[in-house]
């Protein structure tokens, strides 16, 4: 376990994706003027830990096409350990993005046969870092196959000696909801982290209230759950006992990233009071909602600017003063 004060690193595995918008601002008559950036949400976690001060490594499969350029050159410069990370062939995945007028998007895929999910047994053998007092993961490329499948296994030998956190980040139109369903189970008894969205429970739990789907997931094996709800804050549950947090004002420009972000916040606090490297045993209600609250805070500032932009940790501590 961590000292407080001096957080372990977090190691994140999965996916990069290629965020596509239209480019309003260069229009043309003859065509679409479209604009990419660096996403997918366990890329945005790695980004939002490290600007946060946390030492992180990115376990992910880059492209050796423009767009895995574009990836490394994003998460070098927010200060993220690539060296775990491979180099492919394959091509990068894309998101093609539609925002309406409230700053929620809804994405189109690109994504057959892309490098995020093709990794190997050994390939993820050769990841495995024993100072690392958490692994987060989830979103697809947990639940897409080939690679899925054998990060699960992964999963089951990192948590040996370090904290599990998963993210399903349900994505409806590549995957369908039932194989979710019908993995989330293996997944909880792995994890000792499920941090999900109000959406995500509609497609895992559905006809479910918040609090007993805390409970269903409880009991497959996931200690703390915490379930996200947009402007009204966060819902975390350690074993059954609950919490509601308020989210802070925050003027929306967009909502990308803004789970992503959350969860870095997660998992930047407990790790640097010390609590992840094991079983949470020592977590108090009182600290995981210290922690939720930061976390707010952390998406609050990242729904205030366009696109997945998380904030540095000097962004956050001016935000606090103010």
């Amino acid at each position: 376990m961590a000292r407080p004060g001096s957080p372990g690193s977090v190691a994140v595995l999965g996916e990069c994706v290629a965020d596509i918008f239209e480019d309003r601002d260069r229009s043309d008559p003859d065509g679409l003027a479209l604009r990419a950036l660096a996403g997918g949400g366990p890329a945005n976690t790695a980004v939002a830990l490290a600007r946060l001060g946390t030492p992180t490594r990115f376990l992910g499969r880059f492209s050796n096409d423009a767009f895995g350029t574009l990836f490394r050159a994003r998460l070098n410069a927010s200060g993220v350990n690539l060296t775990s990370s491979v180099t492919t062939s394959e091509p990068s995945t894309l998101a093609v993005a539609d925002l309406d007028a409230t700053g929620q998007a809804t994405y189109g895929f690109y994504a057959d046969g892309a490098a995020d999910w093709q990794w190997t047994d050994s390939e993820l053998a050769a990841t495995r870092n024993d100072d690392a007092v958490c692994l987060h993961t989830g979103s697809l490329a947990l639940i897409r196959r080939p690679g899925g499948s054998r990060i699960e296994e992964h999963l089951a030998q990192v948590r040996e000696r370090s904290t599990v956190s998963i993210d399903p980040n349900v994505r409806p139109l590549l995957v369908p909801p039932s194989a979710y369903r019908e993995r989330l189970a293996h997944w909880c008894a792995v994890a000792d982290i499920l941090r999900l969205s109000e959406d995500d429970c509609t497609f895992l739990a559905p006809g479910a209230g918040l609090e007993e789907a805390c409970d269903t997931w409880h009991t497959a094996g996931a200690r703390l759950v915490v379930i996200t709800l947009g402007g009204r804050g966060a819902l975390a549950s350690l074993d059954g006992v609950r919490a509601t947090v308020p989210a802070p004002p925050a003027m929306v420009i967009d909502t990308i990233g803004a789970g992503d972000s959350f969860t870095a916040g997660l998992l930047h606090r407990l790790a640097d009071a010390g609590h992840l490297g094991g079983r949470l045993d020592e977590l108090t209600l009182e600290d995981v909602a210290d922690a939720c609250s930061f976390a707010a805070q952390v998406a609050a500032l990242t729904v205030s600017v366009p696109g997945a932009n998380p904030p540095w940790a000097d962004d956050l501590a001016t935000a606090v003063r103010r």
